[in-house]
């Protein structure tokens, strides 16, 4: 058994120059909700020193100095562009794990697997029909684990003379080669602190971490890194998860288009995160009994002290009721508020879940009542109702929707909106 994973260079910056060939070659960055940090960006803009996350304010002087393009974040096309590539995958292979919006492993075809020279064909095949047919550059690992597709995309993006597609046999000698070649910290689910800890005992590359004593790992580590071994060994430890696991919490929070100083201001404004949440955990049949809520000041003003407000509520029941979720952060905004501040950022937090087919505790206390039946049945009809287009708000609720964002720099959703396909003259 052989799996490729397909990584898209630059997602979000390549949908863009889609609808804007004139872009090619040149810098593009795209930036998070409210215009505030970098969140993608060319080869080109990484070339002028544009860092991932940074503030958009710190570069942007110096970035439309050199002539680079800025996009505010248009997830409406990137989602349709992401699912459209998805489709196309599926046409390659009837096993697919959709890993993010712009990756995805899926399994070789059996006939495949013994031959290499077939393997890169159909690498580059895959890669030519996603290019052509959605004009996104992808690269393509192929592997006989799902860690060392990992490596073999990593040298796919590095190596030119792979042309974008990466094959890593089932060979001891052929792996160890390539492992060589990969520093430690770009080996998928090696963080920050793993990493400190193995470069102090003289690990350096992929190989290196490849010849642990997997024993020895598993009493000092854990179980995950002696797995994450013997994948990079050739042992196929993780199999396709073709069903996404569910959340495990949900967080909803903007950045301000402008100051908020006032409770009266803050309290819609998070009502509104508390709605677009429970929404969120409806559709993933989950109940919550747990819900926290926080809101920040700037980190960057240095003339006014910064704040942060941060609470919880628990739940006697869990609930997916959005009402409950209201009343619960109106409470915790009371508590955490603090005047005489100039608020830019406010969030909620739901978690602690409970799927709805799971054994529900009861209180000991009170009897069933008909209201639980009643709340799901009016959540349900809220929910229909706002499906396609929202029409029913709460009272409390800013209807305006997060806040009125600054996306001054939004492009046409070309894809999924039929007022803004593009036009031909």
């Amino acid at each position: 058994m052989s799996f490729a994973l397909i990584d898209c260079d630059s997602f979000y910056a390549s949908c863009e120059r889609i609808f804007r060939p004139d872009l090619a070659c040149k810098p593009v960055v795209v930036l998070s909700n409210n215009d505030g940090c970098v969140i993608a960006r060319s080869k080109e803009a990484k070339a002028l020193g544009v860092g991932m996350g940074v503030p958009w304010f710190k570069v942007k002087n110096h970035y439309l100095q050199h002539q680079g393009t800025v996009f505010s974040s248009n997830f409406a096309l990137y989602g349709d562009i992401s699912n459209r590539m998805m489709h196309i995958l599926s046409s390659f292979s009837k096993k697919i794990e959709v890993y993010s919006i712009d990756e995805a492993f899926i399994e070789v075809p059996h006939s495949l697997v013994i031959n290499p020279e077939q393997l890169k064909l159909w690498g580059q095949d895959i890669r030519q029909c996603i290019k052509t047919w959605l004009g996104i550059p992808v690269r393509i690992g192929i592997a006989p684990t799902k860690t060392l597709t990992k490596i073999a995309s990593y040298l796919a993006k590095h190596n030119i003379e792979d042309h974008g597609v990466c094959v890593i046999s089932n060979n001891p000698y052929t792996i160890n080669q390539y492992l060589k070649q990969v520093p430690i910290n770009e080996v998928w689910g090696i963080g920050r602190r793993l990493y400190r800890h193995l470069s102090d005992q003289g690990m350096k590359s992929a190989y290196d971490l490849s010849r642990m004593n997997t024993q020895m790992i598993r009493k000092k580590y854990s179980v995950v890194l002696e797995r994450l071994v013997r994948e990079l060994r050739g042992e196929a430890c993780l199999a396709l998860n073709k069903e996404q696991d569910p959340k495990k919490q949900i967080i909803v929070s903007r950045s301000f288009a402008k100051k908020v100083t006032s409770l009266e201001e803050l309290h819609p404004i998070v009502n509104d995160f508390v709605v677009r949440g429970f929404e969120k955990l409806r559709t993933e049949k989950q109940l919550c009994t747990k819900i926290s809520v926080f809101i920040r000041t700037s980190a960057f003003n240095k003339n006014s002290p910064s704040y942060q407000g941060f609470d919880s509520f628990i739940y006697t029941h869990a609930t997916q009721d959005t009402r409950q979720g209201l009343r619960a952060a109106r409470r915790i905004l009371h508590k955490v508020f603090m005047p005489a501040h100039e608020y830019v950022k406010a969030g909620i937090i739901l978690n602690d879940f409970n799927g709805i087919k799971n054994f529900q505790q009861a209180d000991l206390f009170e009897q069933p009542s008909s209201q639980d039946t009643n709340s799901i049945q009016l959540m349900n009809a809220l929910d229909s109702i706002n499906k396609e287009c929202r029409t029913v708000y709460f009272a409390s609720q800013n209807q305006i929707g997060y806040t009125a964002m600054r996306r001054s720099m939004v492009s046409p959703r070309y894809t999924t909106n039929i007022n803004e396909l593009p036009v031909v003259k």
